[in-house]
This record gives C-alpha cells, structure tokens and sequence, in this order.
C-alpha cells in the first residue's frame, strides 16, 4: 500500500528569510527620478502663474481703456459736461468709478480700479493728451491712457509698462 504523503528529497524553503521590500539602491533611483521630475515641473509652474498675471493685466488695461472710450464718447455726444482743455477725456480714473450725473441718473464706466497683478496695488500709470506717448510724466490734464508702473519684463521680453 502506498502512503498518502510523498516526500521529496529537497529541502522545503522559507519565505521567512527573504524579506519583502525594497533595497537602498532601489530607493535612492526612485528618489532621482522624483527630483528629476520635480524640477523640470517647478519651471513650468512658475511660468503658467506669471503668465496668468500676464493675462489679467492685459485684461485690466483693455477694461480701463474701454472704460475711458466710453467715457469720451459720452461726453463727446453731448450726456454731460467736461472740462474744456480735457477734450472730452476723464479727468482720473476715479471718475470712471464715481460716473457723471446724466439726466438725473448716475452713469458709471468702471465698477471699480482695478489691482495691478504685477505691482499688488491699485495705482496705475497715466497719461494725457499732451504727455509724451513713450514718457512716464504725467501732466494732470486727462486721463487718455493707462499703463502699468512694474519695471518687470513680461515672458515675450516686453516691458509690462509698454503695454
């Protein structure tokens, strides 16, 4: 009769003597790799936040000027009265918050002066009819421009003060 049990003639083996996990060597390539991918990513995010100042700067200035074409064709059409040297442009940009009184009701052009992103305040370079178009002095006539005060250069290597 045979038995139930076979035995084998090798030795039986235990798992207990290798253990699971990982070696150093393993360990330190997967922290090279991470590093590696962390500062090529690092970069790149700095550029998408500067870009996205970059946009709602220029998002800002279109808003402002906007604000001040209207403004000017208002006026220009007679809604209400301006000073007589401004030729028809608003003499700050406080006006454009504040509005003017146009048949008993209030007329506002701007909801409110907007933060320069790249400066963190809400001052902004202005110019006038009469002020050179490339200068930064401002003659206090009128309000026919605005511009950015930061003398940090944008990502295409313009200033942000020519925009």
């Amino acid at each position: 009769m045979r038995s139930a049990f076979v035995s084998t003639s090798r030795p039986i083996r235990s798992d207990r003597g290798r253990e699971r996990g990982l070696t150093l060597v393993e360990l330190i390539v997967t922290v090279a790799i991470l590093a590696i991918l962390a500062s090529a990513a690092l970069p790149l995010a700095r550029f998408k936040v500067k870009r996205e100042r970059e946009r709602e700067l220029r998002r800002d200035l279109w808003e402002m000027r906007d604000a001040i074409d209207h403004y000017k064709d208002a006026a220009d059409k007679g809604a209400f009265q301006t000073k007589l040297d401004s030729q028809n442009y608003p003499p700050d940009l406080e006006t454009l918050v504040k509005g003017e009184d146009v048949a008993g009701k209030k007329l506002k052009f701007l909801r409110r002066i907007p933060v320069d992103p790249m400066t963190g305040q809400a001052e902004w370079g202005l110019r006038s009819m009469q002020d050179d178009p490339t200068g930064d002095s401002y003659g206090g006539q009128s309000v026919f421009d605005v511009y950015s005060k930061s003398q940090g250069t944008a990502l295409d290597g313009t200033r942000y003060s020519t925009w």
